[in-house]
């Protein structure tokens, strides 16, 4: 994953919701998506997303009273920070376990220009007007 995909996923409103909810003690998707108001096609999805990423995990199953099997949910993540210094952008996830994983490793530049235009900027990196 790249530093913008893992800043994205965090950010998403409704991943951002389940991972704090899920933070302190494990909930499973219909409790989430009635009190977080996450509709339960999307909780279902993010909840995949997550896991996928190893931000989530099914930690139990628990029977409901119709005796249907619900997998309880647990957030991985104990912090995370993202940082951008200089056109150069890293994010970090401190997990619960003690790993911490690291994206975009050594600073990584995000190119913002195309490398054409690049080559026309002008000093102080204004970009003058193509000739034609």
């Amino acid at each position: 994953m790249d530093p913008i995909e893992a800043s994205r996923l965090i950010m998403d409103t409704y991943a951002a919701k389940i991972l704090v909810a899920c933070s302190r003690k494990p909930k499973h998707a219909l409790e989430l998506s009635s009190k977080l108001n996450i509709p339960i096609a999307a909780c279902y999805r993010r909840i995949h997303v997550l896991e996928k990423a190893g931000l989530l995990k099914a930690v139990d199953r628990a029977l409901t009273q119709q005796g249907k099997r619900i997998v309880l949910y647990q957030s991985m993540l104990k912090n995370a920070y993202i940082f951008f210094e200089g056109g150069k952008l890293r994010v970090r996830f401190q997990m619960v376990t003690g790993v911490t994983q690291d994206f975009g490793g050594e600073w990584k530049e995000i190119k913002l220009i195309e490398e054409e235009e690049e080559e026309e900027a002008a000093p102080g990196g204004l970009l003058r007007p193509r000739e034609r």
